[in-house]
């Protein structure tokens, strides 16, 4: 297991590779997507989300990114592994850092990706609620979940 110690802030000429990384984990975990809506989703992440967020990544010994989150209002709006580096810790670590640093206790998932419920709810997560369409009004479920409140305590600490 490669260990990512250092969190990065990504500057603007790292919105290409992020858009990159976006779309691999998309592509490897969201398949109840089609392609038409990932394409359309991946010019708004470069061209939008990621402005509309603070981010941190990692990167690894040859300092591609291998991960990375976006946090805006006490909300991680967006956390995503290269598929190649899932397993090793790195969502894990970007999300504690948001959690720690960030003051976000609060996400939104997709319900028909049961890869990241999970890990959320190892995490400490639980859901609050539900909304029948995605973010832009599409069929894609949201479950909106919130850090339970013992692990926030223990988090901050």
């Amino acid at each position: 297991m490669r260990h990512h110690s250092v969190i990065h802030t990504p500057k603007h000429s790292d919105y290409e590779e992020l858009t990159q990384v976006w779309e691999a984990s998309v592509r490897a975990t969201h398949d109840f997507l089609p392609d038409s809506y990932i394409e359309r989703l991946k010019n708004l992440v470069l061209t939008r989300y990621l402005d509309s967020v603070m981010l941190i990544c990692t990167r690894d010994r040859r300092q591609h990114i291998t991960g990375f989150a976006g946090v805006a209002a006490g909300k991680v709006e967006m956390l995503f592994i290269a598929p190649e580096h899932r397993g090793e810790g790195l969502g894990k670590q970007l999300l504690r850092y948001a959690l720690e640093h960030l003051n976000a206790d609060e996400l939104d998932v997709n319900e028909q990706n049961p890869q990241a419920l999970g890990f959320y709810f190892k995490q400490g997560f639980e859901v609050i609620g539900r909304s029948e369409v995605d973010g832009m009004g599409q069929p894609y479920p949201l479950l909106h979940m919130r850090l339970k409140q013992a692990n926030q305590q223990a988090q901050r600490g």
